[in-house]
């Protein structure tokens, strides 16, 4: 067993003038563990990761991340899938969705994710994330904690995604009864740097 100070925090120190100074008091410090990253990987018999999919309402986000979810399940893998929706029930539920309450949104769902990576599950988390500056972030936090991040975008144009609507939110958001929607009202940026790009409109869930 690894006994260092800080063993599941490799790239920075409890004292990491960055991270200082992003907690609301200085008199906040980190505390180290006895139990390393690596005890816990040979524990479960794998290396924790976070598979990001992000893409408009109605992109099949949450299908696909289900369906991986269940193959990684059936393969003896341990992960857990995190939902946009799902986590608005609880921990975002204070949330709305202008653009600085989905950036905090995107923010506490990185921090779960890097929990979850840290403890080495795969986190499978599916939101909206449409700012990729927002994504970025997150992955830039994985980075800081050497923990593997992919960015899957799943790619479908607006009209398919609209006539899809599954939750009858675009009807919702052209009636004017929902406001701040992606696609409608908001942007959806593109990321440059995502690891996979699925169409979801020419392939099946199982292809994907």
């Amino acid at each position: 067993m690894n006994d260092s100070i800080s063993p599941t925090f490799p790239n920075a120190s409890p004292n990491d003038s960055s991270r200082a100074a992003s907690v609301a008091s200085p008199n906040i410090t980190w505390h180290g563990g006895a139990v390393a990253r690596t005890d816990r990987e040979r524990l479960l018999g794998q290396r924790g990761a976070t598979v990001w999919l992000t893409g408009l309402s109605g992109s099949g986000k949450s299908t696909i991340a289900v369906a991986v979810e269940t193959r990684l399940i059936g393969l003896q893998r341990l992960c857990y899938r995190i939902d946009g929706d799902n986590l608005r029930h609880g921990l975002n539920r204070n949330l709305g969705f202008s653009p600085e309450d989905r950036a905090e949104n995107v923010r506490r769902t990185g921090e779960v994710c890097r929990i979850l990576a840290d403890t080495g599950v795969i986190a499978l988390a599916s939101l909206v994330s449409p700012f990729a500056a927002d994504r970025e972030a997150v992955r830039a936090l994985h980075a800081e904690w050497n923990l593997a991040f992919f960015e899957v975008r799943i790619d479908v144009a607006l009209a398919v995604a609209e006539a899809r609507d599954p939750k009858g939110l675009y009807k919702k958001a052209r009636a004017g009864e929902i406001k701040d929607f992606t696609g409608i009202h908001q942007p959806y940026e593109c990321s440059t740097n995502a690891e996979l790009v699925i169409r979801s409109d020419e392939m099946s869930v199982d292809a994907a």
